[in-house]
């Protein structure tokens, strides 16, 4: 199984892969941790990324995908996933880790040390398309705690899977 779980910053990509990782026995990778050296100083600047800094780092995104595993990225867009998708050599399915301004931005004003800054979440909001019914992709509603959120992506995963 390929698993991208996708947000806006700060939705709980980490702290889910994580945690997801233990509970299916998949390994789990930062797509953060696949950005260009210009893209982070870009972000730690305050400046937002536009897609062409995104189209390489998504690349990256989507070959670290093509062996089983959960990679947390942003996916904004449809088209970041479809080319994630394709460069994983397809069959990816995309979590949405969901949630409003208000959690998000407070759960970013909690955290330490990342280099994305709580004022660029607006831009993330503005840029985030919610995937369609047309994907293959599910909604996680994350204002709850991170078990719940676990335990819901993985019959969410079971019911898409279809075991």
């Amino acid at each position: 199984m390929k698993i991208i779980l996708m947000g806006v910053s700060g939705c709980g990509k980490s702290s889910v892969g994580e945690a997801l990782s233990q509970a299916i026995a998949l390994p789990y990778g930062d797509g953060d941790d696949l950005h260009p050296a210009q893209n982070i100083a870009k972000m730690a600047r305050g400046e937002a990324l536009d897609d062409d800094d995104r189209w390489p780092w998504l690349r990256l995104v989507g070959q670290a995908l093509t062996a089983p595993g959960i990679v947390g990225c942003s996916a904004l867009k449809r088209s970041y996933r479809t080319l994630i998708d394709q460069e994983a050599g397809g069959g990816v399915f995309f979590v949405h880790l969901a949630g409003s301004r208000a959690v998000v931005e407070a759960r970013m004003a909690a955290r330490t040390g990342h280099f994305m800054p709580p004022a660029l979440l607006d831009s993330q909001f503005a840029t985030l398309e919610a995937p369609g019914p047309d994907e293959r992709a599910v909604a996680v509603d994350i204002d709850q705690p991170l078990a719940d959120v676990v335990d819901e992506i993985v019959g969410k995963l079971r019911g898409m899977s279809g075991g």
